[in-house]
């Protein structure tokens, strides 16, 4: 239909990131957008097809699977409304974008050992209103620098044309959307990959944090993977771990104890998939690279992300959806959008939530392989390159989507640990294969670094 025909093309343009055969047919429900310079709506429900189709693919059915943007669209925002306990702020309250000499600058302060950066160089404050003068006398790539060198996250505000031209900008437009390759086969899968529970018995040892690794496992979590979350003592995420852990088993393990590297690297033997988030070169540093994944476990599927792209001077570098958004030229076109004074980043943090089910998508397909060939398979993706494809779809004139309504998304009772909540109903379906988590959400933390059954 007229109205789903850029959400269509859309879709089809990140399935040929994927296949090079004619996109599968997939229906989509639910006209309308959330305000934004850019598609984020026609992107989120793209996102997500990419999963339908791949996980039809494995049923190895012809059914169509349906995406309900409005839905979509709603869980790029957040899936879960509490009922009887409050959500903690998902920013710090130094986190921000503020007024440079010569710009804008958003600074990340989130973890405790962001701010600490960040106060190494700007001094320490306990609000923006004693930090927004200092920060006006820096410059801003200057400032962004500085941060970054004291091990800190920041970016200055740039145009998309002043993107493309930085070292980092370039080398990003040089990347495919998914890296991809084949590996040495592997052992048959323990589980039986049924459709009303495509993915029970698959093993997903899940190394990520913060947002796209997590949406990308808990959709993993949802078709029935055996999720094991691992975190290093001490890291919490108070804002996001009621949203992104419910099917997940989370744990932790102190990597630079010679025990608990051992420990993984035993969970990582017995892995059917591993999602992981550090920066590029994080994994080699524990003896874990590419090689030594496929030696530990031959044939995994094994599906990595980074903020900036994998080639070019800030591979290594820490980033965020934020920073990136500041970076790559969204929020300046959302500031001339909006004829705004100031950045104005996208309504959400699509780029987060899109390259998560991007991911998901490619461990769908990755089994699919190993189903049909036996081999293993490799995926890569970044939150820079996703940017880069979410800003070839500029808005259309559509109607803003009505205000989220606690009875027309059909929403589940949601009893946790951490209290009542609402789940909204889940926008992707596919005949004969619920997305349905079996555990509620739980703290980090909370379970033994190993395997349900040996």
């Amino acid at each position: 239909m007229r109205e789903y025909a850029q959400t269509t093309a859309c879709y089809s343009r990140l399935w040929q990131a994927f296949d090079s055969s004619p996109a599968p047919d997939v229906h989509f429900l639910s006209p309308g957008a959330l305000p934004s310079c850019y598609a984020v709506s026609d992107f989120a429900a793209a996102s997500m097809a990419l999963v339908g189709v791949w996980l039809a693919r494995l049923n190895q059915t012809h059914a169509a699977p349906a995406i309900d943007r409005r839905l979509a669209s709603f869980w790029f925002q957040g899936s879960v409304t509490p009922l009887n306990h409050p959500t903690p702020s998902l920013w710090d309250p130094l986190t921000g974008d503020y007024q440079t000499a010569d710009g804008w600058i958003r600074l990340h302060t989130n973890a405790a050992h962001h701010r600490q950066s960040v106060a190494s160089v700007l001094g320490k404050h306990a609000e923006k209103s004693t930090l927004a003068p200092l920060v006006r006398q820096w410059r801003a790539e200057a400032l962004e620098q500085a941060v970054v060198d004291a091990g800190g996250c920041a970016a200055a505000m740039r145009t998309n044309a002043q993107w493309q031209t930085h070292p980092q900008g370039a080398s990003v437009i040089q990347e495919p959307l998914l890296h991809e390759r084949y590996t040495v086969p592997g052992r048959p899968f323990r589980g039986a990959l049924s459709p009303a529970r495509p993915l029970l018995g698959v093993r997903v040892l899940d190394l990520t944090r913060i947002i796209a690794g997590p949406v990308a496992s808990r959709m993993l979590a949802g078709l029935g993977a055996d999720v094991l979350r691992i975190d290093p003592p001490g890291w919490a995420e108070p804002a996001l771990e009621e949203e992104v852990t419910p099917g997940k088993r989370c744990a932790r393990l102190n990597l630079r104890q010679e025990i608990d590297k051992q420990t993984l690297y035993e969970i990582l033997r017995q892995a059917d998939v591993i999602v992981h988030g550090y920066r590029a070169d994080a994994l080699e540093a524990l003896g874990l690279d590419a090689v030594a994944r496929q030696h530990l476990s031959p044939g995994i599927i094994d599906v990595s992300l980074n903020a900036w792209g994998w080639t070019g001077p800030w591979r290594n570098r820490r980033g965020f959806d934020s920073l990136v958004q500041m970076a790559c030229g969204i929020a300046a076109a959302g500031q001339q959008w909006q004829r705004s004074d100031r950045p104005f980043p996208l309504p959400v943090q699509a780029l987060d939530h899109a390259t998560g089910y991007l991911m998901a998508a490619a461990v769908l397909k990755g089994l699919h392989v190993r189903q049909t060939t036996g081999q293993g398979y490799q995926a890569r993706f970044s939150l820079a390159r996703t940017a880069l494809e979410l800003m070839r779809w500029p808005a259309t004139a559509q109607p803003e989507f009505a205000p989220r309504n606690k009875h027309d998304e059909n929403p589940a009772l949601e009893w946790s640990a951490f209290g009542l909540a609402q789940r909204l109903r889940f926008p992707l379906w596919l005949s004969g294969t619920p997305v349905l988590w079996s555990r509620p959400p739980a703290p980090l933390g909370t379970d033994e670094p190993r395997w349900l059954t040996a």
